[in-house]
Parts: C-alpha cells; sequence; structure tokens
C-alpha cells in the first residue's frame, strides 16, 4: 500500500469527472469505511509507538517516520466505538488533513475502488456512530461509512474558530453582499459561517454541489442580480452528488453563472489542488483551516468586488 499515491495523473482526472477513489478499510469489526485517497500519504503496518504523557486519551502514541514525529490516533475511539486494542497486526493510515500529517490506526486495510461523486449519498438519519459520519456509499452490495474528518480532527485536536484582534477591518461596508458556502461537513460549514458573522457578513450555507447549483440557479430565476449580490462562493471539494471541481466547472459553463468567483476550501493535498483550480475555473485554492487567513481572504475579495462595482456604476 505504500505507493498508494503513484498514480496520481490518473486521478486527477478522475477528481475532474466529479470521480474520486476510495480506500476502504475496518475497524473492529465488519463495517467498512472508506476515506478519499488524495488524503492518504501511505498505509504501513503500525510501527512501536511511544506514548506521551498527558495526551488526548484517543491518541495511541507517536511513530518516528522518515524523521518526522506522527501522532497516531485510535480512529475507533475517535468516533465512539471500542478501543482497537493491541496494535500488533493493525495498520496505520498516514493522512493529510488541515495542514496537519497525522496517523489513523485501524484494524484491517481492505482494497482501493474507484467511484462516482453521484453515488455517494448523505448518511440516512439515525444511522449507527451518524454524528461522525459525513456520507455513505455501497460498495459490494455492504454500507461503506465515510467519517467526518473535520469533526474527529476537531474534537482530538481542537481548533481556533473566532478570528484574531486587528484582522477584521471594522470601517468596511460589507451590507448588500453575500456569500454561498458549500460543505458536507457540519463542523466545516458552522467554521466557515462563524468566521463571515464574526465579518458582518451573511450568507447561504449548503450542504453539496448540486444542492448550491440547484440555489444559484434558483436566485437567477427568483431575479436576483448574482455579479453584484454575490461576491463569493466558498466550496468545499469533496462532497457527496457534486464535488467542488464539478461544481466550479458546471458555474463556469453557464452563462448566467460563469463570473462568479469561486474559492475552493478544503483539507486535501495543496499541490494536487493547485492544478486543479486552473483546471476547472476557480480563482483560488485555500487549504482548511485557518480563521485569520480565510478571514483576511474574504475581506480582500469583499473589497474588491465592492471596488469594482463602485467604478462600474
Amino acid at each position: 500500500m505504500a505507493g498508494i499515491l503513484d498514480g496520481v495523473d490518473m486521478r486527477t482526472q478522475l477528481a475532474g469527472r466529479n470521480r474520486l477513489e476510495l480506500l476502504l478499510f475496518r475497524l473492529t469489526g465488519r463495517q467498512r469505511f472508506g476515506i478519499n485517497v488524495f488524503k492518504v500519504q501511505e498505509v504501513i503496518q503500525c510501527p512501536p509507538l511511544t506514548q506521551m504523557p498527558g495526551s488526548h486519551p484517543v491518541v495511541r502514541g507517536i511513530a518516528n517516520m522518515r524523521g518526522k514525529t506522527i501522532s497516531v490516533m485510535d480512529l475507533s475511539m475517535a468516533i465512539g466505538g471500542p478501543s482497537l486494542g493491541d496494535i500488533e497486526g493493525r495498520f496505520v493510515i498516514i493522512t493529510e488533513y488541515n495542514r496537519r500529517i497525522q496517523g489513523f490506526l485501524v484494524g484491517a486495510v481492505d482494497h482501493i475502488i474507484n467511484m462516482n461523486w453521484e453515488d455517494i449519498l448523505p448518511p440516512p438519519k439515525g444511522a449507527a456512530g451518524g454524528s461522525y459520519l459525513t456520507a455513505v456509499t455501497q460498495v459490494e452490495n455492504e454500507l461503506v461509512e465515510i467519517i467526518d474528518v473535520e469533526k474527529v480532527m476537531k474534537d482530538i485536536i481542537g481548533c481556533t474558530e473566532d478570528v484574531s484582534a486587528g484582522i477584521i477591518d471594522e470601517g468596511f461596508d460589507k451590507a448588500g453582499q453575500h456569500v454561498l458556502v458549500v460543505d458536507d461537513s457540519v463542523v466545516a460549514r458552522k467554521q466557515v459561517k462563524r468566521v463571515l458573522d464574526q465579518l458582518g457578513v451573511e450568507c447561504t450555507l449548503c450542504n453539496d454541489g448540486r444542492q448550491a447549483l440547484e440555489q444559484l440557479k434558483a436566485w437567477v430565476a427568483e431575479g436576483k442580480d448574482l455579479d453584484s449580490w454575490l461576491p463569493l462562493i466558498i466550496s468545499d471539494i469533496e462532497m457527496p452528488k457534486m464535488d467542488g471541481y464539478s461544481l466550479t466547472a458546471a458555474i463556469r459553463k453557464d452563462p448566467e453563472l460563469q463570473g462568479l468567483h469561486v474559492f475552493l476550501h478544503s483539507s486535501l493535498s495543496g499541490v494536487f489542488n493547485e492544478a486543479m483550480v486552473k483546471k476547472v475555473g476557480a480563482n483560488r485554492f485555500l487549504p482548511k483551516y485557518d480563521p485569520d487567513e480565510l478571514a483576511q481572504i474574504v475581506q480582500e475579495r469583499l473589497k474588491a468586488h465592492a471596488e469594482g462595482h463602485t467604478q462600474a456604476a
């Protein structure tokens, strides 16, 4: 599994066509879980771990890999399940999320599957462990659960959600400007909304790309002048039904939407996304999640939009 990212060119093509690859794995039982291959750096058998006094109970220890110290978290415990117990024979999925590299301890690694985002669906209400699920899909007549890693990371590591003093430009009038936020993670939507609330910017929240595209078309049908009213769309990339790449591409193909400004905001690999941003026509890639950086970039965009429309008037 160590060479899991070898086919980057092929996977770039998949991502541009509303497709993805999932690495399937198991925790303590037969239930299978999935993680986007682009979040995976490698998969290894669990190495010896050094326990750290005072660390979160979910953190089983740290591993030294190629000169880097990586925290290894028991993913079963992280989503409210039992401990994976003895690490012998277990596997670690080395991932990059939200600018951090960490390992997730899992029971067994299955295989990689090629999927269409349209086949990735929101979790059913009342599903076991539903608070940690961001999506589900069917593979070989079995339900595969896709974990909301943003929530896992927030609960274990925590994050700052408040914009630092001095970042917000209190003298800038944001009235009459609106932002569309698109993300399938409840935690991620709330984080972005909290920043926008602190900036004094109104927003609409959507759960996936298809819902966002329908909302945009509904606003057009209502007669809204989106070029003046909607200076920015902030969209996640990984989403059920329609991903952020496909949403951006659909916006660029629609004569009534093609001028809209789109930021792709994701925990996926930045190097890969810089290329995809250009390919699908997004205006910028912004890695998750830094409230100060998000606030600064949003303000820059809103100011540029306001100045542009003032000059046009």
